[in-house]
């Protein structure tokens, strides 16, 4: 009898291992890959507003005309973006919760590139903070 109740805590003991961290890791995995995702799906929209801006010498009306498709994902859910008028990129996942944003800066005629995004543990490298 009591190797039979060893034996049950022992699985309840797993069981509980599981859920509290192989479960949230998984999901944790999940919000990462789709954040990458995220961010790669600027590429275009990054190249068209750099080229636009250092054609111009201004951010002023970069992004004015650039899109990016809502892309569905079957394992991220719908990814979305938007490109604002001055080529700030923001994109959103809402099934993982997650936003990014990129910032062109324009310097000396080149623009560089600053991302940020939340939640800053699901982000790529590139968008922590």
């Amino acid at each position: 009898m009591r190797i039979v109740l060893l034996v049950i805590a022992g699985l309840a003991l797993v069981g509980f291992i599981v859920v509290a961290y192989v479960l949230p890791s998984m999901a944790g995995t999940d919000a990462r890959d789709a954040a990458q995702a995220l961010l790669a799906g600027t590429a275009q929209a990054e190249q068209r507003v750099t080229a636009a801006a250092e054609k111009s010498g201004k951010l002023a009306g970069t992004g004015a005309g650039v899109s990016v498709s809502e892309k569905s994902d079957a394992k991220y859910g719908e990814l979305k973006w938007l490109v604002d008028p001055d080529g700030t990129i923001h994109g959103w996942n809402q099934k993982n919760a997650i936003e990014i944003a990129l910032t062109p800066k324009l310097q000396g005629g080149k623009v560089s590139w600053s991302c940020h995004g939340y939640p800053n543990a699901s982000m790529p490298a590139r968008c922590r903070r």
